[in-house]
């Protein structure tokens, strides 16, 4: 299958099935997928979270508004958080980067306000979530990506200090009754030369 027709087939799951358990491998997998994920300068200012307990998902499920129902059926939430903790991510970055990629950061970043610099790292953070939710498409597993959900009470329950909630991700298995599926709801987006020039 190419990669242009699993992006047709993929699409936001509405409704899993319980049943249907996604293998520890390809958990594994995805994991490392994360990790190798793309960000300016390398800077990696991310967490992902992996949570699979029944008893942490409902708590969460509590605290993510009209995704309550997707968050206990589904396999697993990946709570994708960015760092919060400028002083920590200073510190990461002396310690992991090349020098060029530090005084980047130094000249270009540093000088913003404490927000600007958190909406950058919040860039990276998604630019990490397009891969997860194309790598899940390419693997066969349905995903549901939420920004409907409270961050501050995820982080509580996750006992988050330095970093901080920016988007969840549930995944599993689609259920058969699922309506949001393209073979019963058609995909709706805008026109190609609406959103694509060609210079």
């Amino acid at each position: 299958m190419s990669f242009l027709t699993t992006m047709q087939q993929r699409y936001t799951t509405k409704k899993y099935t319980p049943l249907k358990k996604i293998t520890s491998e390809d958990k594994e997998a995805l994991k490392e997928i994360l990790r190798l994920a793309p960000s300016s300068i390398n800077s990696q200012p991310w967490k992902f979270t992996f949570v699979s307990d029944s008893d942490t998902k409902k708590k969460l499920s509590e605290v993510s508004w009209l995704n309550t129902s997707k968050v206990i059926d589904s396999d697993t939430v990946i709570v994708f958080s960015r760092i919060n903790n400028l002083e920590l991510f200073e510190q990461q970055i002396e310690a992991e980067l090349p020098e060029g990629a530090v005084n980047y950061f130094k000249e270009f970043i540093k000088p913003q306000t404490d927000a600007e610099i958190k909406a950058w790292f919040e860039k990276q953070v998604y630019l990490a979530l397009g891969i997860f939710l194309s790598a899940c498409a390419e693997m066969g597993i349905d995903s549901t990506p939420m920004e409907g959900i409270e961050p501050d009470n995820y982080d509580k329950i996750l006992s988050e200090k330095d970093y901080k909630t920016i988007v969840a991700v549930a995944i599993g298995y689609r259920d058969e009754d699922d309506r949001n599926q393209p073979c019963k709801k058609p995909k709706s987006r805008r026109d190609l030369d609406k959103v694509v020039k060609t210079v």
